[in-house]
């Protein structure tokens, strides 16, 4: 495995303001390496969610430092923490948040025509392998409201891959799933880690899904227990 370091996470602290001051992330340290898949788990509140608002970028009011790849997310404009996301990050949410009018082919690809690195043609061509690599080729040209919830997260995944990110980052990406897709998405993840030196970090409440990722990252009160 190399050794690059994908994310770093250096002190992070958050307080939420309503009406009174509470801490809710303390000193959080960490890093990710390429082809890491990390789990992040912890009782509800524990602050795994708001954590990982943070490391995507979503949410700039905190205290530290958080470094993805070589650069510090500090100081950026939204514009340039946009790019940033769009370039480095890809993501897979509880609820796949496919546009249901788009047909999958056209979802996928959303993220890679609004990057603009690539001419649409390629961009397609990125696509479909995409979902061939998630074996969900057939599906191209259906409607996202045609498809499953296994097959839409699925699709999800394709489209968080389209822009070729650093690190894939899942909030409860089996959160809605029965065992048998959710046993899916856990060989993907783990195929795109092991075969393609994909960098995972999921935030799960699933236990038996975080205990066969190559790390856990225990999370309690705002804080770090083990990892």
């Amino acid at each position: 495995m190399s050794e690059a370091v994908v994310l770093q996470a250096s002190h992070i602290g958050k307080k939420f303001h309503d009406p009174i001051s509470v801490q809710v992330l303390k000193d959080i340290t960490f890093s990710i390496c390429t082809g890491e898949f990390v789990a992040v788990t912890g009782k509800s509140g524990c602050g795994k969610s708001t954590l990982l608002y943070i490391l995507s970028t979503l949410d700039t009011e905190y205290e530290g430092e958080l470094m993805i790849g070589q650069e510090n997310m500090r100081g950026k404009s939204d514009r340039q923490l946009a790019r940033v996301r769009n370039e480095k990050i890809g993501f897979v949410f509880q609820f796949h948040y496919l546009l249901s009018e788009f047909t999958v082919l056209e979802n996928v690809m959303l993220p890679g025509l609004k990057l603009g690195r690539f001419p649409e043609k390629e961009v397609k061509l990125h696509a479909i392998d995409r979902l061939k690599k998630l074996d969900i080729q057939t599906l191209e040209n259906k409607k996202a409201n045609q498809l499953s919830g296994g097959e839409k997260q699925r699709v999800a995944i394709a489209r968080a891959l389209i822009n070729d990110p650093s690190i894939i980052m899942c909030d409860e990406p089996t959160g809605n799933l029965d065992k048998k897709n959710s046993l899916i998405v856990f060989d993907i993840f783990k195929q795109l880690a092991e075969e393609h030196q994909q960098t995972l970090l999921v935030v799960t409440h699933d236990e038996s899904f975080a205990r066969n990722t190559h790390r856990i990252i225990e999370m309690e009160d705002g804080r770090i227990i083990k990892q």
